[in-house]
């Protein structure tokens, strides 16, 4: 009976509480990106794994520590609900995609110039998390026409490991975040 009069005082305090969220980002994004209307597209894009050297394939196949790396992906993205996986048409890209897009039960699309599938990623998939498998000449390039800018200003031959994370907001600007996965390069 004693402690009555802090009552109104511990209700302030609780609803000071209850209204500060300690949520943290989700396995599929952000918490603002669970918010009516905060509909953030997030774009993922990743050079294939390691492929083989010789010369002669003019469509190379990935070497063993390429196939590791596509289990690394799959790994490190399955949990974060993408709905769209893109894949060039050449073997080393499909392969890199294969064992995420099969833990997902998703057909990969075949794009060709980065500029267009921005397009489309933009205008098709708005909300929506996507996955890009591309080459070392066309990751930058796409993460531009995302409306990004990263701080990676190259990605050299033998550069594997990086994994672009571009969120593009309904309004303002997009952002990248540039991640490692797997061995490194």
């Amino acid at each position: 009976m004693r402690f009555l009069h802090l009552i109104p005082s511990l209700a302030l305090l609780l609803s000071a509480v209850v209204g500060c969220s300690s949520e943290r980002p989700t396995a599929s994004g952000s918490t603002a990106e669970k918010l009516p209307g905060a509909a953030v597209t997030t774009i993922y894009v990743v050079r294939h794994a390691e492929k083989e050297t010789d010369p002669a394939l003019t469509d190379p196949p990935l070497t063993p520590t390429g196939e590791q790396r596509a289990l690394t992906l799959r790994d490190t993205l399955g949990s974060r609900n993408i709905e769209t996986l893109y894949v060039t048409n050449t073997v080393r890209s499909r392969a890199t995609a294969a064992p995420l897009a099969t833990a997902l039960q998703r057909t990969p699309q075949v794009y060709d110039k980065p500029a267009d599938l921005a397009a489309r990623i933009l205008q098709e998939q708005k909300g929506k998390t996507v996955l890009v498998v591309g080459h070392s000449n066309t990751l930058l390039p796409l993460v531009s026409a995302l409306g990004a800018k990263s701080e990676i200003t190259t990605v050299e031959d033998g550069e594997y490991d990086y994994l672009f994370e571009v969120k593009v907001p309904p309004t303002g600007e997009a952002t990248v975040v540039t991640h490692r996965f797997g061995a490194e390069h």
